[in-house]
């Protein structure tokens, strides 16, 4: 098993405030840390739900995206069936 996890910034679409997210990826297979990188880096604004999902469909694996929301800790958990 691989575990990859880093840190990347987006804007809220409802208030436009930065948000930092914290992702964890687990996964039997590889995942080049540039493609990671590039990955988040297209992320530019989303709900915390839609960006998890799209993170889930690029990279598959068991992940878990954490945020702190405007005072609410969000953690959303996605995991390949």
């Amino acid at each position: 098993m691989n575990k990859y996890s880093l840190k990347f910034f987006a804007y809220c679409p409802e208030n436009n405030l930065r948000i930092e997210y914290d992702l964890q990826i687990m996964l039997k297979t590889k995942i080049m840390a540039e493609d990671l990188i590039d990955a988040v880096n297209l992320i530019d604004r989303g709900h915390h739900e839609e960006i998890a999902d799209q993170l889930h469909r690029e990279f598959g694996g068991l992940q878990t995206l954490k945020a702190y929301h405007h005072g609410v800790n969000i953690e959303t958990i996605r995991e390949d069936k």
